[in-house]
């Protein structure tokens, strides 16, 4: 994450490689868009205000916007 929590250095924001910070923001889309055995997919939407709810603080502010252009 981007504050560095769940990360095995303690990486922080701009310290962390650019397709890491893109590949978080994909993980949590396609983790909450996709079904899965435990539990049905939550859906695009429920993702996309996942990630911008956690824009800038857990996820990249500008990972996000593109991802959110991209889906709009």
């Amino acid at each position: 994450m981007l504050d560095g929590s769940g990360y095995p250095l303690g990486l922080v924001g701009g310290e962390m490689l650019l397709e890491a910070r893109v590949i978080a923001v994909a993980d949590v889309v396609e983790a909450m868009a996709s079904h899965r055995p435990y539990r049905a997919a939550l859906g695009v939407d429920c993702a996309l205000e996942e990630i911008s709810k956690g824009s800038g603080v857990l996820y990249d502010r500008d990972v996000v916007e593109a991802c959110l252009r991209l889906f709009a």
